[in-house]
């Protein structure tokens, strides 16, 4: 496990990979964290018709953000987003993946 923790956190602390970001849960202070951004586009399927849309998704180390939720706020170089749908932990409970939409 400390093998993998310590993977992350270089991931994390790489420039190329992970960007600044202010985390401001619900009702609280602003947080400076590394964010890991995802804008993957996703095809839905709904009955015979296939949807395509943009997703943002961030993953943040749940060492900095602890219990995201629906409505926190995370601004990442100038963009501000809210927090949407129920965040999901990684295998081994270090990442949160969490989606956003624009705030």
């Amino acid at each position: 496990m400390q093998a993998v923790a310590a993977a992350l956190e270089a991931l994390f602390l790489d420039g190329n990979i992970a960007r600044d970001a202010v985390y401001i849960a619900d009702g609280g202070v602003p947080k400076l964290v590394r964010a890991v951004t995802r804008r993957a586009d996703e095809i839905t399927g709904f009955g015979e018709a296939r949807l395509w849309s943009e997703t943002t998704r961030v993953d943040l180390r749940v060492a900095e953000v602890p219990a995201p939720r629906p409505g926190d706020r995370i601004e990442i170089e100038g963009e501000a987003f809210l927090v949407q749908g129920e965040p999901v932990r990684d295998r081994e409970r270090l990442v949160w993946t969490v989606g956003l939409r624009p705030a």
